[in-house]
């Protein structure tokens, strides 16, 4: 990627539009979807079940991969499917979009936050260990299940976390949301552990609108979850449909409706054929953000994978030393140049909801709160042009610039009303 520095490009920044994301949709996409409308074929069926079977390959083969129509219902079926019940408790970051926990309660069991890396923003054996020690033994009898976040698209450890889940008889589930393409130990995600959820929604790395996919080697949970992802019906929904005498089925569990069309997963196959194209362009735009931005002071760049490991670039979380008052401004003045830009995450046990189930204090978790007033996300997707991507440094360098200038950045911390945010 050759972008001429931005010292000797003499941009107007202001005359930019650059969304925070845009879809990579090409005439692939379109035309796989065309030909859905005109097979008369709409709903699950053999689209989708042709994008699973090419999923599964994707990632090596001796898994199975459950088309659904999100993320959040791949995280529901698979804790379903791995026997989370009302009172039990499940491990996961703190860290994290709300869905990570929100399928818990589905479920009547109990979310218990750990906090995370101040490098990564992921879960480390210590910082779950230290939320399993703050349990009652009573409690920590309770738990069932450990469910990592790849934030960002950069992979936990799971070799760890699955030894420590495999100790303590724990289901491992990690929301891979983030994470399509990237590799743990150089094992690509949705090979570790009892099962994996991954993200088409709009913004992801591979896109279908809407929908998930939950992968799994477990012969087990895969026809818990297939029965589960349908009403609790025994027979698919697309071969009751495709013969003679067909049509009889039994309901043998209370269900859901999360199948994923074929009008998705069309989109899914396509996406999923250009998958390395689409990834090779987001990691060009990451390092190019590395090289222009490593330097200017007030700023840190977001962690790196180590050598050899595949980091999705699905984000790329810049750090503002000053902390959430410079930050906003950042965002504000970003908006106003027509850079998109947005905050990853807000810290569950700040949201009104789980502060009144878990009384949580801010200060309960200090890693999380003092990464998330200090992040702000970059725009990063396979369409922004080498000039977008120069303009997005030019914003940064001249608002950080500026700020510095006044000594907000010299090292005095702005501490935000996060009770307040939340």
């Amino acid at each position: 990627m050759a972008v001429p520095a931005a010292a000797d490009r003499h941009l107007e920044v202001t005359q930019s539009e650059i969304p925070f994301h845009l879809a990579d949709i090409d005439e692939d996409d379109i035309s796989a979807v065309v030909d859905v409308l005109r097979s008369g074929w709409l709903t699950t069926g053999p689209v989708a079940r042709a994008f699973e079977e090419e999923f599964a390959a994707r990632l090596g083969g001796g898994v199975e991969a459950i088309a659904v129509n999100s993320c959040t219902a791949a995280l529901h079926l698979a804790l379903e499917a791995a026997h989370v019940r009302a009172g039990d408790i499940v491990l996961t970051s703190v860290y994290t979009f709300t869905a990570t926990a929100e399928v818990v309660r589905y479920l009547g069991a109990h979310p218990v936050f750990a906090d995370v890396d101040p490098a990564t923003g992921n879960l480390t054996p210590a910082s779950v260990t230290d939320a399993y020690n703050r349990l009652s033994p009573r409690e920590q009898a309770r738990v069932k299940a450990l469910v990592p976040v790849h934030f960002a698209g950069l992979a936990c450890d799971l070799a760890a976390l699955e030894e420590m889940a495999q100790g303590y008889g724990w289901s491992l589930v990690d929301d891979a949301a983030h994470a399509l393409p990237a590799t743990s130990h150089g094992v690509a995600v949705g090979r570790w552990g009892d099962a994996t959820a991954f993200s088409f929604y709009a913004t992801k790395t591979l896109c279908t609108g809407e929908g998930g996919m939950v992968v799994t080697a477990r012969k087990d949970l895969a026809r818990r979850m297939r029965v589960m992802r349908l009403h609790g019906i025994s027979t698919d929904v697309f071969d009751r449909y495709r013969g003679v005498d067909t049509w009889r089925y039994d309901v043998v569990a209370p269900g859901f409706k999360y199948n994923l069309s074929d009008i998705a997963a069309a989109m899914g196959v396509t996406q999923l054929r250009r998958l390395d194209q689409m990834h090779r362009r987001r990691v060009d735009i990451a390092a190019f953000y590395d090289e222009h931005l490593r330097d200017v002071d007030g700023v840190d760049i977001p962690a790196a994978p180590a050598d050899g490991e595949l980091h999705a670039r699905h984000l790329y979380p810049l750090r503002i030393s000053a902390g959430a008052e410079v930050r906003d401004q950042l965002v504000r003045e970003l908006g106003g140049c027509g850079i998109g830009s947005s905050v990853h995450f807000i810290p569950l046990h700040l949201h009104p909801y789980y502060r009144r189930t878990t009384g949580h204090r801010p200060d309960d978790f200090p890693v999380a709160l003092r990464v998330y007033p200090r992040v702000v996300s970059l725009p990063i997707y396979p369409s922004m042009s080498d000039d977008d991507v120069a303009d997005v440094v030019d914003a940064v360098r001249a608002v950080v610039t500026r700020y510095r200038r006044r000594g907000a950045l010299a090292g005095v911390t702005v501490a935000p009303a996060l009770a307040g945010r939340a």
